[in-house]
């Protein structure tokens, strides 16, 4: 850096990038840089554990048994008989995995027909059995 001499000044402007204040900033985010990257780069070795995995299995269909305001059963919107009911749940029920079972009763059936269907899927071993309602 050059200093000015009254003496011997003549009153030029002085063309030249001080250099210093550069120099300073490159060595402080050289020695940053030198500091950081090793702990970034610095793991710990873990000795992880091996995961045990089994295909994913895709859920079975839901079944949806409706009963109408006349007390007729309905298969996935076909109508069944109570015979055929009790043969397709306890094929449903020997599925591995298990399907869900959702009923849907009309409000004005009488409650004695839904809980005929309800024991039959039990007698029939179905384990998830829900009823679906609107809100």
């Amino acid at each position: 850096m050059a200093f000015s001499n009254p003496e011997t000044d003549d009153g030029e402007v002085m063309s030249e990038i001080n250099m210093i204040p550069l120099i300073d900033v490159m060595l402080v985010l050289l020695i940053v840089f030198m500091i950081t990257v090793p702990v970034m780069t610095h793991s710990v070795n873990v000795n992880l554990p091996q995961a045990a995995t089994e295909p994913h299995r895709d859920p079975p269909e839901t079944i949806r048994l409706s009963v109408d305001a006349e007390g007729h059963l309905h298969w996935n919107q076909t109508a069944i008989s109570p015979a055929e009911l009790e043969e397709r749940l306890v094929q449903a029920a020997l599925m591995d995995p298990q399907p869900d079972v959702h009923i849907r009763g009309d409000k004005a059936v009488r409650y004695e027909h839904v809980a005929s269907t309800m024991a039959a899927a039990q007698r029939a071993g179905i384990r998830k059995l829900a009823f679906v309602t609107e809100p």
